[in-house]
């Protein structure tokens, strides 16, 4: 496919005139994007739920994790961000990041109407549904915590239920730093554990796409009676439905991008089925 494109030439005058010239149209492909390499998890659930849809995902590792910078810092990195992926081919934006979600994408859905966007939510509905006792616990980032996006699905999902709120500073920045086993992520994450475990809960809401990755961990420390409950299922199948075969390729491309170090990025790939032989291509921006 092309499209017309206005450029100018030189005439024998040496005056400027316009030019209609043919450029390549990038085929549609569904962007996404995170603080780092949480983001992966939710690209995971896609690949598996759209096979054949074209993928571009960024993370933007640089400036991770998002959770500790100001709000207007996170919408300012999400609209580069977003201008790249408009620029890469994206029709559908999937905004897999808690802290960016919960700052920035109603921004980005004003400034750019044509693009459809699906944002990750803290899981607080499923995790009150899948509860036997009526007490959860939540494990976000800090500022997913106090978000007034929190405090609306307190209100409309967990009424009469008893809610732990648990922030986790440090603990995306462990992961993004590759602590993925081992001691320096048990060390981050047992005082987290320990409250939650101190509040009697039956069920774990994961609401940051960085904490999947650590799963077994927090599992092993919380005690496997314990429901985990990740919303990246959630979130492809969304996704999934505003997505539509028409928009597929024949022979579907999968693009990873990072900002930043890539060394994390690439380790998690080589655990993710069907990511083996996907590489990171650095990106400035």
């Amino acid at each position: 496919m092309n499209r017309t494109e206005m450029t100018t030439l030189t005439d024998l005058n040496g005056r400027q005139v316009p030019s209609a010239v043919l450029a390549p149209v990038l085929p549609p492909c569904i962007g996404v994007f995170d603080s780092g390499v949480g983001g992966l998890s939710v690209l995971r659930e896609l690949h598996r739920r759209l096979p054949t849809a074209a993928l571009t995902y960024v993370g933007d590792v640089a400036h991770a994790p998002y959770g500790p910078r100001p709000a207007s810092e996170v919408v300012a990195r999400c609209e580069r961000i977003v201008g790249h992926l408009a620029d890469q081919g994206a029709a559908l934006i999937v905004v897999a990041c808690n802290t960016a979600t919960v700052h920035a994408i109603e921004t980005l859905r004003a400034r750019w109407p044509a693009l459809r966007f699906v944002g990750v939510e803290p899981g607080v509905k499923p995790g009150v549904a899948r509860s036997r006792t009526g007490r959860i616990a939540v494990m976000a980032t800090s500022a997913t915590v106090r978000s007034a996006r929190m405090r609306r699905l307190l209100e409309h999902h967990a009424q009469g239920v008893h809610v732990h709120l648990q922030p986790c500073p440090g603990l995306a920045d462990a992961i993004e730093q590759g602590a993925l086993d081992g001691t320096v992520l048990s060390t981050a994450l047992t005082p987290y554990c320990d409250r939650i475990r101190a509040a009697n809960v039956d069920t774990v809401v994961l609401a940051c796409t960085h904490y999947p990755f650590v799963a077994a961990e927090i599992q092993r420390l919380l005690g496997y009676g314990v429901v985990l409950i990740d919303t990246a299922a959630a979130v492809a199948e969304q996704a999934a439905s505003v997505w539509t075969d028409a928009q597929s390729l024949a022979t579907p491309q999968l693009r990873v991008q990072s900002t930043g170090s890539m060394h994390t990025m690439q380790r998690l790939l080589l655990e993710c089925a069907g990511f083996e032989a996907v590489q990171v291509d650095a990106l400035a921006l």
